[in-house]
């Protein structure tokens, strides 16, 4: 049995505006009509004898994760339900690896994990899915294996991983099936180092993906990274099962030591065998990779269908608005509800800054676009000033939101379309089209919507504080 181990912990903010902290890249449609976390699902359809994966996210992103493994499994993809492990903190790779290889173990301990980062692109499904069946009795044999992509530039951005001695006579008609040990791995190299590695044709870029035995990584685990082992044992053992959630114990886990499994056990075993793969592969860890990887028109541009765009080149716009560009080239502009991006594509490393001054600044855009997704549906600020703050709510069918209260503002809202099912005080009651209620600070309330169409309706907010931390729950259908 081959399991997907999907790893969704990460924050995206290298493509900030469009990629927030609670809508990271990895849960948006950068490339093509999929997210790049369902892509990555895709790309596991089709191969021999796979499972439903385990996929490992964070807290905050719990109900993006199941609601996109909702709308992919829509047709019964799995025979089984996928199940998704929530981290309580953020340990790095290994001690997430470790999670998912410990709840495998009951399912099979000689079943194989595929691991493989949410946030990357690939191009060619069927080279992909070639090195993965190829490499699949590497991993039965019990070699810990990763997948090397056929460098193309001398990048400085990615680790590097240098072929020893070939583990299967290399067939050039057939590189699909070439497999290597593995002679080294290096940090991230400058750009006459890397040069260098292009240069020699022993070098592969490391791209974060992994197959390997439950057992022989548990194994590996023990031996390299006791303590890790220990702590993640426990984290599963004392797990509580909350929906579609597997919560790990968050002391335990806290335990673990943050170190990535190239680190920790990778760069120490013995038994590690390589993979090259050529499959179109793109980390996207900047909006100049981005744009290397999307639709470009003869110009070099890749920019929404109504764009005007006069002696316009090598320039990648994003915008739901119209936008018109004259005499421009290598630029980065991308245009959402709340920011606006301009960069020139040989300084997209440098929104790193951009992002630290937000943090410095504590600017809710770091965390937040206009629009915010909740499990009942969504929220859009469309206005806000000293004292006030309008929301245009959608509570999808059957959803309710929980019972709360607020300190510090009351609320007006103003049923657009839909039927609203209102909780206020001791009161239960409905409002259609048009109807209104107003909630007074301090009075408990809930919103639900009863029917089969979607509930809309306009929320204004009045009082000292619109934070939205001034919320006690007293009920929560979704554990919050």
């Amino acid at each position: 049995m081959l399991i997907p181990v999907i790893l969704s912990g990460g924050s995206g903010t290298r493509l900030w505006p469009a990629s927030r902290s609670t809508m990271p890249k990895q849960f948006l449609k950068l490339v093509g009509d999929k997210t790049m976390f369902e892509s990555t699902i895709a790309r596991t359809v089709g191969l021999s004898d796979v499972s439903a994966p385990i996929v490992v996210s964070n807290e905050d992103h719990r109900f993006l994760v199941a609601e996109q493994l909702r709308a992919f499994n829509a047709s019964s993809t799995w025979s089984s339900p996928p199940k998704i492990i929530l981290e309580p903190s953020a340990r790095n790779t290994t001690a997430a690896i470790a999670a998912a290889a410990k709840y495998a173990e009951g399912l099979s301990p000689e079943a194989i994990l595929l691991v493989m980062p949410s946030d990357h692109v690939v191009d060619d499904v069927k080279a992909f899915q070639a090195a993965i069946t190829s490499a699949i009795e590497l991993a039965k044999a019990g070699s810990l294996v990763t997948f090397g992509i056929q460098p193309t530039a001398p990048e400085t951005g990615f680790g590097y991983i240098e072929i020893g001695q070939p583990l299967r006579p290399i067939d050039s008609k057939s590189a699909a099936d070439s497999a290597f040990a593995v002679a080294s791995f290096s940090e991230k190299p400058n750009l006459e180092v890397a040069q260098q590695m292009l240069a020699s044709g022993k070098y592969l870029w490391n791209a974060g993906i992994f197959m390997f035995r439950v057992s022989a990584f548990l194994d590996a685990l023990t031996k390299f990274q006791p303590e890790i082992a220990k702590h993640v044992e426990v984290a599963v053992q004392e797990a509580t099962n909350d929906v579609d959630f597997l919560r790990l114990a968050a002391e335990s886990f806290a335990l673990c030591k943050s170190i990535s499994v190239d680190h920790a056990i990778m760069e120490k075993a013995k038994n590690i065998a390589v993979v090259p793969m050529s499959c179109g592969w793109s980390d996207v860890g900047s909006w100049s990779a981005l744009w290397q990887v999307k639709p470009k028109n003869e110009h070099g541009n890749s920019v929404p269908a109504d764009a005007i765009n006069v002696n316009t080149k090598n320039t990648l716009i994003m915008s739901k608005r119209l936008v018109a560009t004259v005499g421009i080239q290598n630029l980065i502009i991308v245009d959402t509800d709340d920011a606006l991006l301009i960069a020139d594509q040989s300084a997209a490393q440098d929104i790193k800054i951009v992002v630290e001054q937000l943090r410095e600044r504590k600017s809710a855009a770091l965390d937040f676009h206009r629009k915010v997704l909740r499990p009942w549906g969504a929220y859009d600020s469309i206005d806000s000033a000293d004292r006030f703050q309008v929301k245009r709510i959608t509570v999808k069918p059957g959803a309710s939101l929980s019972l709360q209260m607020h300190h510090h503002r009351a609320e007006h809202w103003i049923v657009v379309s839909g039927t609203a099912r209102i909780t206020k005080g001791a009161e239960t009651f409905n409002l259609f089209e048009n109807q209104s209620t107003y909630i007074p600070i301090g009075e408990k309330h809930r919103l639900e919507n009863p029917g089969k169409i979607d509930l809309e309706l306009i929320e204004v907010q009045s009082g000292a504080y619109l934070g939205e931390d001034d919320i006690v729950r007293f009920q929560d259908v979704y554990g919050r």
